[in-house]
């Protein structure tokens, strides 16, 4: 395989190879040190079927079945479906997944490694690419803010609830998502990280805390707590962090959970289609133990 940086705060793009095809086990390590170096890696033109992508991202840790059990393939629960196409009049994915900075999974007790999508339509309007998806340095972001907070927030925690997010999501315009139901809020209680993670790849720190999901800083009084979150929030999606990937059909992207934040850019109209495959991979490997 051949390695292309991308010269920015994060990405690389990996060529001459093929993921419907199982790979070494060098390669596989190849990939994952790659991914934990740049953050984000894109394998162009790609060919999968639901259970390749699978059977290629469960090569990096065990695969999450969404908590909200929607728009999974009939086959392969692991894979969900993201689209704003529509068959007989029903939407046959969900439609504004990620349109918000956050970091997925960071409200599961095992937290996420990372997430693998592949992009089977992407909307283009004027010969550009839409929906395209911006990330965030969280290795930069850490080493970035002012030491006084590094000091104060060392062992600190803060609480991540996945039904912040998707009641953020529900209060769009035209969103069709329901409210989470008991069982599924049962299923996905609040839980709580530290502030800041060791990388497990690159044994650097990085900021982990993101919009979409951390609510509360538990050591520190709810005002105190507000006052930094609202800091941090702006702090980590500052330009000089930021790296957007422009997406082609036939890409495959992956990107890193633990070092990354990320946003898809709700840019394209109903009559735009986008159709993408993902599935999540969580760090168990790497945090076998619940922190």
């Amino acid at each position: 395989m051949r390695i292309e940086p991308k010269g920015a705060s994060l990405g690389a793009t990996i060529y001459d190879i093929d993921l419907s095809a199982p790979l070494s086990a060098e390669d596989y390590r190849k990939i994952e040190q790659t991914l934990g170096q740049y953050g984000v890696v894109s394998f162009p033109n790609q060919q999968l079927t639901a259970r390749q992508l699978r059977d290629y991202a469960e090569n990096f840790g065990q695969l999450e079945i969404n908590v909200a059990n929607l728009f999974h393939d009939e086959d392969y629960p692991e894979v969900m479906i993201l689209s704003n196409m529509k068959e007989n009049g029903q939407p046959i994915g969900l439609s504004d997944a990620g349109q918000d900075w956050h970091t997925d999974m960071s409200y599961s007790r095992t937290i996420a490694f990372s997430n693998v999508l592949y992009g089977i339509r992407i909307p283009f309007r004027d010969g550009r690419s839409l929906g395209n998806t911006a990330f965030c340095n969280m290795h930069a972001a850490y080493e970035g803010l002012p030491e006084h907070l590094k000091t104060e927030l060392e062992g600190m925690t803060v609480t991540h609830d996945f039904n912040k997010f998707w009641e953020m999501m529900r209060r769009e315009k035209g969103s069709t998502r329901p409210p989470l139901t008991e069982e599924q809020r049962r299923r996905k209680p609040p839980v709580s990280h530290p502030v800041f993670l060791t990388h497990p790849i690159t044994g650097r720190k990085v900021l982990y805390a993101n919009p979409g999901y951390s609510m509360r800083i538990n050591e520190l009084s709810e005002a105190r707590s507000e006052e930094i979150l609202q800091f941090l929030f702006a702090h980590q999606v500052q330009e000089k962090y930021c790296y957007r990937h422009q997406w082609a059909e036939g890409d495959v992207l992956m990107w890193d959970n633990i070092g990354t934040i990320h946003n898809a850019v709700a840019d394209y109209r109903p009559d735009e289609p986008r159709l993408i495959k993902r599935c999540q991979v969580m760090a168990d490997k790497y945090f076998p133990e619940q922190f």
